[in-house]
């Protein structure tokens, strides 16, 4: 009796007052790999909060179509410590050069590669579509936070995809069933240097982005042009501080990618941050209302509050704040390297 009454007094009311565990994240993060390296810094965020157990990395789409985009995405995998992590790549997509840094995948010594990985080429992985519908099907209804980064295709080409022997769902509705939110990388919702911006990522495909902000059928959180701008990774950080290991791809990546900017935008890394840590305080939000795109690309807000669109603010305290967190992230060693 005075054993159990001593277990209650030092141990129970500990684990009464525990917090519940948050379960982690279900992610399935659809990225234009090649054209920035600032999709590569997001993907090592996404590691760094799956090695703390906040999110649950799912698969990775790819809308950039080049033959080198999906092995890149699988060299960052493997050196995160997650070969295994499913890669889907686009068909006839909107943008199919190279870019500055997708070589590092076909880089050899020999028959080695510079940095290992098991995906050769993008005609070896499946096709995005498919691999986002086979991936929606097996998680639970109403888990996924679907991250996009780069062009609108392959969630639009999911939109309009039948049912199959994955799904008897289309695709709006397989969507609808097991999609809780989009956090997308898209848009802008200031002026730039004083006038409208056409941002990158809606101007390469812009049927596939008005279909998705007309027809998806989840709320979109989006993270606009302006957001990235101003909440940049340091670039002492970049040159420094990925020099726990001789070669880092990200490192790399950036040497060969020679950006232009003294800092790096975060364009992407911003929308993985909200989709894994919405109720952080690191972004304000917008009231709801709803987005569209003219034929150029250019971005209108309506303001509506039936609306399932939002987009994402910063003020100056959380500009620093979450610079600093996500240079932290991103510039993290994976947990199999960690001393």
């Amino acid at each position: 009796m005075i054993n159990l009454l001593l277990a209650g007094l030092l141990g129970l009311a500990v684990i009464e007052n525990a917090p519940t565990p948050i379960p982690p994240v279900p992610i399935i993060y659809d990225t234009d790999m090649g054209n920035d390296v600032d999709d590569g810094y997001a993907l090592a965020i996404l590691h760094a909060f799956q090695t703390r157990q906040e999110c649950d990395l799912l698969a990775v789409t790819v809308t950039k179509d080049h033959a080198l985009a999906g092995p890149f995405v699988d060299l960052l995998n493997t050196f995160y410590g997650r070969p295994d992590i499913a890669v889907g790549v686009v068909r006839n997509g909107p943008e199919p050069m190279e870019g500055k840094f997708l070589g590092l995948a076909a880089e050899k010594t020999g028959d080695t590669y510079r940095f290992p990985h098991d995906l050769i080429s993008g005609e070896d992985a499946p096709d995005a579509t498919t691999l986002l519908r086979k991936t929606l099907a097996a998680q639970p209804d109403g888990a996924v936070v679907i991250v996009q980064v780069g062009f609108s295709t392959n969630l639009a080409r999911l939109l309009d995809s039948p049912p199959d022997d994955i799904s008897p769902l289309n695709g709006r509705d397989l969507a609808r069933q097991k999609v809780r939110v989009l956090s997308i990388m898209a848009g802008a919702f200031e002026p730039h240097n004083d006038k409208p911006h056409r941002e990158y990522n809606v101007a390469l495909d812009v049927p596939a982005a008005q279909k998705l902000t007309t027809e998806w059928p989840t709320p979109i959180i989006y993270s606009g042009f302006e957001v990235g701008i101003k909440t940049r990774l340091p670039k002492v950080a970049i040159e420094h501080d990925f020099d726990y290991v001789s070669d880092h791809p990200m490192a790399a990546a950036n040497r060969a990618y020679n950006n232009k900017y003294n800092d790096q935008p975060s364009w992407d890394l911003t929308s993985v941050l909200w989709a894994v840590r919405p109720d952080r305080g690191y972004f304000g939000l917008s009231e709801k209302g709803r987005v569209s795109y003219d034929a150029e690309g250019y971005t209108t807000w309506t303001a509506d509050p039936t609306g399932t669109h939002q987009y994402l603010t910063v003020d100056e305290k959380q500009i620093e704040r979450v610079k600093e967190v996500m240079t932290t992230l991103a510039t993290e060693a994976p947990h199999h390297l960690a001393q």
